[in-house]
């Protein structure tokens, strides 16, 4: 027959102890939610990307209406919208691509506002936000290549929509990322994120210096 040795004075201290592990538990997991400050930088950066593909798609149809009119992002030989859209990159699933990126961004918007106003989302939900622009990263990419080495020409309002999909996918993975692990790895690449989105600008902007150079040399 076994007795409880327990006292109730280490009874206490042990409770006291589970407590405080709870409560750093979740002192640590709000430390690793997303605040409202990243929530209202995906909604500044959605609204970007929701704007520029809201006015390539005004502009295709205005080209559609009317084959002569000219893009308001016509600026030159390189930055010319015009170049652009009527290419059959830009319509890659058999409609208009700023069509998709309407979607995509409205979508990145409305998470954005969710978490700005502190709501706390589920992580799946994280990792689904992480997902889709990685989908968009892969597809900038691809257009950003047929940019520079197949049209010759660069959109001014895509570059737009490139410039905020890097810092939305490099934000919205290592945030899943941080929810659902607690690798110092993680831990690193967070640190590291704004560093990461220059060096990711910079080789965007070496290539395309190096792709129009002959232009660019007529300037200096």
């Amino acid at each position: 027959m076994s007795t409880d040795t327990t006292e109730p004075g280490d009874q206490h201290e042990h409770d006291l102890e589970h407590d405080e592990l709870e409560l750093d538990d979740e002192a640590i997991e709000a430390a690793l939610r997303p605040t409202r400050a990243g929530g209202l930088l995906v909604t500044v950066l959605g609204a970007l990307g929701l704007l520029a593909a809201f006015t390539l798609s005004v502009e295709k149809v205005e080209i559609l209406i009317d084959p002569s009119y000219v893009p308001s992002c016509n600026i030159n030989p390189v930055l010319s919208c015009g170049s652009v859209m009527v290419t059959d990159q830009a319509a890659l699933f058999g409609f208009p691509n700023p069509f998709l990126g309407i979607l995509g961004f409205s979508v990145v918007v409305t998470v954005g506002v969710i978490l700005a106003s502190g709501v706390r989302l589920p992580v799946w939900i994280h990792w689904g936000l992480a997902l889709g622009t990685f989908l968009g990263l892969i597809f900038i990419h691809w257009l950003a290549w047929q940019s520079l080495y197949d049209i010759h020409a660069l959109c001014p309002y895509c570059m737009v929509v490139w410039t905020v999909t890097i810092p939305l996918f490099v934000w919205s993975t290592l945030s899943a990322a941080r929810l659902s692990s607690a690798s110092p790895l993680v831990h690193t690449l967070w640190a590291w994120r704004l560093p990461i989105v220059l060096a990711w600008y910079v080789v965007f902007i070496v290539a395309i210096l190096e792709a129009f150079w002959s232009y660019w040399s007529t300037l200096l």
